[in-house]
């Protein structure tokens, strides 16, 4: 299913909404921090890197937007004792969790699986899959608690049809689809709708190791794209469950 990035963000029409981030820092992550703040909702900001995060905070607050919550977690080497902490920290500062969205993850290396790497390859599964699914696990609670809850998964075209070479990112993709799939079916009772979503190409430091040859002008910014992920936190999306969504870019 297509969704469109021609979506106009209205001001303050994610009010009252708390929606957490993972790798909220830079990239993506950034872009739609801004944008969902712009709308009005409260973004917790997770990532590892508390420098950038408190800068990401600062053009959001500069901006005059809702003002987010920074949460420096290191997902590599997070356990469930650190879920367990935030799913207590939230549940002590917010009525809800309105949405969460899975959007960091690395890339690994691009190589024969015969040459993996072993422990990047346990890396790259640790961050994509592990961390996603304990995260999850821990906050589904918290989101129950909303009356109108989503959990996004930032996927990839490689998580949908093999590609060589793509290894564990690839791997770790399909692995999110599934997640996001089964989620779907066990949560469809509940107010928590759940779908993955392939953003397509854009103008970030991950695609650029991806494809080192490309000309990075030719692809759309992380920011012309983000009100598409407004979209898909709004009551319009409200009846989108189990749907491996892509970004139509022009």
């Amino acid at each position: 299913m297509n969704i469109s990035t021609d979506y106009q963000v209205a001001k303050g029409e994610l009010t009252d909404k708390v929606i957490l981030v993972t790798g909220a820092n830079r990239g993506f992550g950034r872009a739609m921090t801004l944008d969902l703040a712009k709308a009005g909702a409260t973004v917790i900001m997770l990532g590892r890197d508390l420098g950038s995060l408190e800068s990401v905070y600062d053009e959001v607050v500069d901006l005059g937007y809702q003002e987010p919550v920074l949460y420096p977690l290191d997902l590599e080497g997070a356990t469930p004792e650190h879920y367990e902490q935030l799913q207590a920290n939230l549940l002590e500062n917010f009525d809800q969790l309105d949405g969460l969205i899975h959007n960091a993850s690395i890339i690994g290396t691009m190589m024969p699986i015969e040459q993996y790497d072993i422990k990047l390859w346990y890396s790259t599964m640790q961050i994509n899959v592990n961390a996603v699914f304990m995260l999850t696990q821990f906050l589904i609670p918290v989101l129950n608690k909303s009356d109108d809850a989503r959990i996004l998964f930032l996927s990839s075209s490689v998580g949908r049809s093999a590609r060589a070479y793509w290894g564990a990112y690839g791997v770790s993709k399909f692995a999110i689809e599934g997640l996001s799939k089964t989620l779907s079916e066990e949560l469809e009772k509940t107010n928590i709708r759940v779908n993955s979503l392939d953003p397509k190409r854009m103008r970030t430091k991950m695609r650029q190791t991806a494809y080192p040859a490309e000309n990075a002008d030719n692809n759309p910014t992380p920011e012309s794209i983000s009100p598409a992920i407004v979209y898909l936190m709004s009551e319009s999306t409200k009846a989108l469950n189990g749907e491996q969504l892509t970004l139509e870019l022009d």
